[in-house]
C-alpha cells in the first residue's frame, strides 16, 4: 500500500512564462535573489528571480555538450561520438552508475538535470510563496508571474520524471536547509502539475511580437498537451492542441522570410534557423524561445552546435586520399577553408544510420527533395561533398580538391574513425556564425525550446493512439508538405506504422531540438499505461517497466550501435539494457539525505533501502 501525502497547498496557478524583454531576461542580480527585504516584496523583485530561473533553458541547450544531447545520445538518433577516451558513458551496462561522474562533458551530463532541475523549482517556489505577500500592479500580473513560474516547475519535473521516474516532489520555498525528502510517485506529480498548466493556460497571454523569451498560452497548451498523452487524455490532447494550430496567433513558417530571404537556392526551412530570424514577427512558429544574443550579459559563448554535433573531419591522419596521402584539415584561413563554412565539430553526438539515411527513404526512395534533407542546396551535408583541403596536398597530390571517398578502388575504407569522423548532418539547422572564433564552433542565436511543428506532430500522435489514421496522416503530411517532402502518408500508412510514422516524422524534423530520450519514455509509459498493443506486435505494462519496455525495444530495434557488438578504440562497448529507460539516482542526493529515503531506480545497486513512495494529494 503507498502512502498518501497532502502537501500544504499553495494557491499556484501555473504557467506564465518566459516573456521578459531581452535586456531584462539576461540582467538579473544574484546577490539579491534571497534577500526579503529588498527583492522579493514587489513584482521586481520577484522577476529578477524568474529571470534566473530562466538561465537554465540556454544552459541545457546552447552550451558546449549540452545537457539536451544526453537525451539524444541515449535514443535511437544518435550515440555518444567521444572514441579518444575511456570515459563517456556508452557502455551503460557497466558506467551508467549512481556514483559515477554524472555532470562532466568527458562523461555525461545526465546529473544536470538532477542538479538544475532542483535548483530551478526553488527558485519557482520561492515566487510561489513570496508573491502571496508581495506587491503588483495588478491581479493578472500576479496570475501571469505565477504562471511563470509554474511553467518551469512543470516543464522540470516534466523531464525529471521521465529521466529519473519517482522523485522527490518540492513544492515550497526552502526555509532552511533540508536532508528529510522523500520519493513522490511520477504520477502523482503528474496530476499536479496539470492542475498547475490548467491555471496557466486561463492566464498566459498570448505571444508579444516585441518581448520575444517569454512563455506564451501556446507554450503552456503544449506542455500540457504532452501530459495529457502521459494520462490517456488523448481527447484532452487533441483539444488544447487545436487550439494552438488553429488559433490565429501562430502559423507554421511557409513562405521566405528573414535575413536570407532573397538568396536564390535556399528555402523556408533554412530561413527558420538562421538566429538572426528565430524571434523576427514574422517568424509565427516559435513557442516558446530561449534568448541568446551576442554580447549580452549571461550570454553562454554561443549555442556551440557546430561543435558538438558536427563530424570531427579535422582530426588529423584520420581521413585519407585514395591514394594513402594524409587527410584534410580544419584550420582556419586555408585556401579551401572548410571549417569557416562548416565550423569545427568534434562530433560530441553521432547520428545513428537511421537518422541520417533510412528515415529519410521511402519505398525504396531517399527524398533529396525534402529541405531538410536537400544537399543540393547545402541544407544537408555528406562527408562526400567535402574535398580535400590539406594544403601540403596541393600541387603534389591529384586528390587537392577532390570530393572526399570513404573506399578506394581496392574498397579499402579511408577513414579510421567512422563513428566520430563521418556522418552527414542537417547544416540547415547546426550553421550558426560565430565571431568570436577563427575555428567556428557555433555563435549566438536565439533557440526554439516549443514551436508549432511539434504541436502538429503531438496532435499526430493522439489521432493515433484513438486510431484515427487519416486525421493523424494528415497532420504528419502538414509537416512534410512545408518540407517539400515528396512522400504522403495514407491513413493505411498509419494503420500499419502507428506510433514509429510519428516518431520518424519528429526525427526528420526535430532532430538537436527534441529531448529524444524524454519523449520514447513518455512513448513507452503510455503502452505500459493503456495496454495498447505495439506497432511491434507486443505489449507492456506498469509492473513490470524496467524489464520489458518501449523505449528499450525502440532503442535496439533502429539503432545499428546498442547491443550490437560496436566497440570504440578505448574499449567501450555501445549496451543498454531495458532498466535504462529511467537514469540512475545520484549517489550523493541518497547519501546526504539523511532524515528520509530517496529511492533508487530498479536495475541499479542500492535499492534495497527503498521504501513505498508517496502520493501526493495536495489538490
Amino acid at each position: 500500500m503507498k502512502t498518501i501525502i497532502k502537501f500544504k497547498l499553495w494557491i499556484v496557478p501555473v504557467l506564465f512564462g518566459i516573456f521578459c524583454s531581452c535586456s531584462d531576461f539576461l540582467n538579473p542580480d544574484p546577490l539579491s535573489f534571497y534577500a526579503p527585504e529588498n527583492v522579493l516584496q514587489d513584482e521586481e523583485g520577484l522577476k529578477a528571480v524568474l529571470n534566473k530561473a530562466l538561465t537554465s533553458f540556454r544552459g541545457e541547450f546552447c552550451t558546449d555538450q549540452a545537457p539536451l544531447l544526453t537525451n539524444i545520445k541515449y535514443s535511437d538518433l544518435a550515440v555518444d561520438a567521444s572514441t579518444d577516451k575511456a570515459t563517456p558513458w556508452q557502455d551503460l551496462n557497466s558506467q551508467m552508475l549512481p556514483d559515477g561522474e554524472n555532470n562532466h562533458d568527458a562523461y555525461t551530463k545526465i546529473g544536470w538535470y538532477w542538479d538544475n532541475s532542483y535548483s530551478n523549482i526553488k527558485d519557482c517556489n520561492t515566487i510561489i510563496t513570496r508573491s502571496e505577500e508581495a506587491e503588483f500592479k495588478s491581479e493578472e500580473s500576479r496570475n501571469a508571474l505565477l504562471g511563470s513560474a509554474c511553467f518551469i516547475r512543470a516543464y522540470r519535473y516534466y523531464m525529471k520524471t521521465l529521466q529519473y521516474g519517482d522523485v522527490p516532489l518540492i513544492l515550497e520555498e526552502p526555509s532552511e536547509p533540508k536532508v528529510d525528502y522523500y520519493t513522490t510517485t511520477k504520477e502523482s506529480i503528474w496530476l499536479k502539475m496539470i492542475k498547475d498548466l490548467e491555471f496557466a493556460v486561463k492566464h498566459v497571454p498570448e505571444a508579444n511580437e516585441t518581448d520575444r523569451g517569454q512563455i506564451t498560452k501556446a507554450a503552456c497548451k503544449h506542455l500540457l498537451a504532452k501530459y495529457y498523452l502521459l494520462e490517456g487524455r488523448f481527447d484532452d490532447a487533441i483539444r488544447i492542441t487545436s487550439e494552438i494550430i488553429d488559433g490565429n496567433v501562430h502559423k507554421l513558417c511557409t513562405t521566405r522570410f528573414g535575413s536570407d530571404k532573397d538568396i536564390s537556392g535556399k528555402d523556408v526551412v533554412w530561413d527558420m534557423f538562421r538566429g538572426e530570424n528565430k524571434s523576427l514577427a514574422d517568424n509565427t512558429e516559435g513557442l516558446l524561445m530561449t534568448i541568446d544574443r551576442y554580447g549580452m550579459e549571461g550570454n553562454t559563448g554561443g549555442v556551440i552546435t557546430m561543435r558538438n554535433a558536427v563530424p570531427y573531419y579535422g582530426l588529423t591522419g584520420v581521413i585519407k586520399t585514395p591514394n594513402g596521402a594524409n587527410r584534410l584539415t580544419d584550420a582556419a584561413n586555408n585556401e579551401i577553408g572548410l571549417v569557416e563554412k562548416y565550423g569545427r565539430g568534434i562530433a560530441r553526438i553521432r547520428p545513428t544510420w537511421y537518422t541520417q539515411k533510412s528515415v529519410w527513404t521511402i519505398n525504396g526512395v531517399e527524398d533529396f527533395s525534402d529541405y531538410r534533407h536537400r544537399t543540393d542546396n547545402e541544407n544537408w551535408i555528406t562527408m562526400e561533398m567535402l574535398v580535400y583541403n590539406n594544403p601540403a596536398l596541393k600541387g603534389q597530390n591529384e586528390w587537392y580538391g577532390q570530393n572526399l571517398r570513404l573506399y578506394n578502388d581496392d574498397n579499402v575504407i579511408l577513414c579510421s574513425d567512422t563513428i566520430r569522423c563521418w556522418f552527414s548532418w542537417p547544416h540547415y539547422k547546426l550553421f550558426v556564425p560565430d565571431p568570436d572564433r577563427v575555428q567556428p564552433w557555433g555563435g549566438p542565436s536565439d533557440w526554439y525550446i516549443f514551436r508549432l511543428a511539434e504541436t502538429y506532430l503531438l496532435r499526430a500522435e493522439a489521432y493515433v493512439w484513438k486510431k484515427e489514421w487519416q486525421k493523424a496522416a494528415d497532420d504528419i503530411n502538414t509537416i512534410r508538405q512545408r518540407a517539400n517532402a515528396q512522400y504522403r502518408y495514407t491513413a493505411a500508412d498509419m494503420q500499419t506504422q502507428q506510433i514509429a510514422a510519428v516518431l520518424d516524422e519528429r526525427a526528420r524534423e526535430l532532430y538537436y531540438e527534441e529531448a529524444r530520450k524524454v519523449e520514447l519514455t513518455r512513448i513507452a509509459i503510455i503502452y505500459a499505461r493503456t495496454g495498447i498493443t505495439c506497432y511491434n506486435g507486443k505489449t507492456y505494462t506498469m509492473d513490470t517497466l524496467t524489464e520489458n519496455n518501449f523505449w528499450y525495444d525502440r532503442v535496439n530495434e533502429i539503432s545499428e550501435f546498442y547491443n550490437k557488438g560496436v566497440m570504440t578504440p578505448y574499449g567501450n562497448y555501445f549496451t543498454c539494457s531495458p532498466f535504462h529507460i529511467f537514469w540512475p539516482v545520484p549517489s550523493y542526493a541518497i547519501n546526504t539525505n539523511t532524515g528520509g529515503i530517496i529511492n533508487q531506480n530498479k536495475g541499479y545497486p542500492g535499492t534495497e533501502k527503498n521504501v513505498t513512495p508517496l502520493i501526493y494529494e495536495g489538490d
